[in-house]
C-alpha cells in the first residue's frame, strides 16, 4: 500500500484528500502545518508528500527545503497563487508537481499517480552530445565534466528532450509525458520548466529551441 502525506492548515481539505486517496489504496497520514510534516516525514517514509504553500509558521517553501535536506520523496504543492514565480521556486527547490486552489480532487488523484508511475520507472544508460551528458540511471547531468545540479521534473524534461532530438514537441506533449497529465491552464508550467532548465545549461541553453507558437526542439549537430 502506497503511503501519501497530506500537509495542510485546512481540515476540511485534508479530509477529502484523505478521503480520495484510501478510496484509490492509499494509507494516508495527515500534518496541518510545516514542523508536523518534518517530524512525520523523519519517522517514517512516505512514497508521496502533497504540500500545501500558504501555511503559518513555516511555510511550504521553508518546508520542502528542509525536506530535501533528508529525503528525495516526491513532493506536489498545493497553492491558491498562479503567479511564474511561485512556481519557479517551488520546482527549484525540488517539488515534482505544482496544483492551483481549487482543485478537482480527481486531478490530484491523477497527477499523484502519475508522479509515482515517473519515480518508479526503471532507469536507462546515458545519452551524449558533444560535453552534456545525461546519465539515466543515476539521475546525474555533466557539462564539461562538472555535475550539473537540476531538480527532478527538470531532469526528466532534459531526458525527454534529449530522448527525442530533432523531433517537434508541443507543449501538450510536454505535459502528457514529462508531467502525465494533459491540462490546459497549466501550460505555462512547461514554459517555465524549459526557462528555468536552459539557465542551468548555460552555455549548452540552444540545445533547446523554441518553435515559436508551437513548442519546442532538441537539437545538437556534431562539429565537423
Amino acid at each position: 500500500m502506497k503511503k501519501l502525506l497530506v500537509v495542510d492548515d485546512d481540515n476540511h481539505l485534508r479530509a477529502l484528500v484523505k478521503t480520495y486517496a484510501e478510496l484509490d489504496g492509499f494509507h494516508c497520514r495527515e500534518a496541518e502545518n510545516g514542523a508536523q510534516a518534518l517530524e512525520a516525514a523523519e519517522q517514517s517514509s512516505f512514497d508521496i508528500i502533497v504540500l500545501d504553500v500558504m501555511m503559518p509558521g513555516k511555510d511550504g517553501f521553508e518546508t520542502l527545503a528542509e525536506l530535501r535536506r533528508f529525503t528525495g520523496t516526491p513532493v506536489i504543492m498545493l497553492t491558491a497563487k498562479k503567479e511564474e514565480y511561485d512556481k519557479l521556486m517551488g520546482f527549484n527547490l525540488g517539488a515534482d508537481d505544482y496544483l492551483a486552489k481549487p482543485f478537482s480532487p480527481k486531478e490530484l488523484m491523477a497527477r499523484i499517480k502519475a508522479v509515482l508511475k515517473r519515480a518508479g520507472s526503471v532507469p536507462g544508460g546515458s545519452l551524449k552530445f558533444g560535453e552534456l551528458e545525461i546519465q539515466e540511471g543515476s539521475h546525474t547531468v555533466l557539462l564539461d565534466g562538472a555535475a550539473v545540479s537540476l531538480t527532478p521534473k527538470e531532469f526528466d524534461l532534459l531526458l525527454f528532450f534529449a530522448k527525442n532530438k530533432d523531433v517537434l514537441l508541443t507543449r501538450d506533449v510536454l505535459l502528457k509525458n514529462v508531467w502525465g497529465y494533459n491540462y490546459f491552464d497549466d501550460m505555462r508550467t512547461v514554459d517555465t520548466h524549459v526557462k528555468s532548465l536552459r539557465k542551468q545549461l548555460g552555455e549548452y541553453r540552444n540545445y533547446i529551441a523554441t518553435v515559436w507558437g508551437v513548442g519546442y526542439k532538441f537539437e545538437y549537430k556534431k562539429e565537423s
